[in-house]
């Protein structure tokens, strides 16, 4: 009785947390209260509040839920034989998290273009862990294609995975702004090619 029991909360928070992301989505973080999300959710406020203190711990709740699917899918296979097939690879899983993850797409999409960055947001202006440990991948993956002599001998590793780094976010916000018919969405593998062709030695 007890185990449905924490079946059942566990069920009603994921529900609460994908009806946030709908209210968040349609009215942008500052917007939203936590009784539009209760209205959203059909459960009353005081469910919402039994699982989350305030909107703030929902967001982030909101936000980590989001960022499994990268840490489950983007990965760097550090057994390459070509380390530049891997950053390739790992770059080209992005998208399609973002095409067949909807939840995932539109955190992401509440992250970069419904949210202020201020008061208690204010911390989300930085890299996140997760960001700096793909930064940290990025930076191995190049330096292991560098020994192989698979990169041009300048930039530096280092410096090849800052540029890619602000390559995808920049790719990222992009497809998410996008038309479906535009180039960012219609011709983002091409581009993650590219970019990584014109790193090649």
């Amino acid at each position: 009785m007890v185990r449905r029991t924490k079946e059942d909360a566990e069920v009603t928070r994921r529900h609460i947390i994908d009806a946030a992301r709908r209210v968040f989505l349609e009215c942008g973080v500052s917007h939203t209260t936590l009784e539009k999300i209760a209205v959203a959710a059909g459960v009353t406020r005081g469910a919402v509040y039994w699982h989350f203190r305030n909107k703030t711990e929902l967001f982030f709740a909101m936000r980590d839920q989001a960022i499994l699917p990268f840490v489950d899918r983007v990965l760097f296979n550090e057994g390459d034989e070509d380390p530049l097939l891997g950053i390739e690879t790992a770059l080209r899983e992005i998208i399609h998290v973002l095409t067949d993850q909807d939840h995932t797409r539109e955190t992401l999409e509440i992250v970069i273009f419904k949210c202020e960055y201020v008061g208690e947001f204010s911390p989300m202006m930085h890299c996140t862990s997760g960001q700096l440990d793909f930064l940290v991948k990025l930076a191995d993956a190049y330096r292991r294609a560098h020994e192989k002599g698979l990169v041009r001998s300048a930039p530096a590793p280092d410096e090849l995975a800052r540029d890619t780094f602000l390559f995808v976010g920049g790719l990222v916000k992009h497809w998410l702004a996008a038309r479906p018919d535009e180039c960012f969405r219609t011709d983002a593998m091409s581009l993650i090619r590219t970019h990584i062709a014109l790193r090649r030695a």
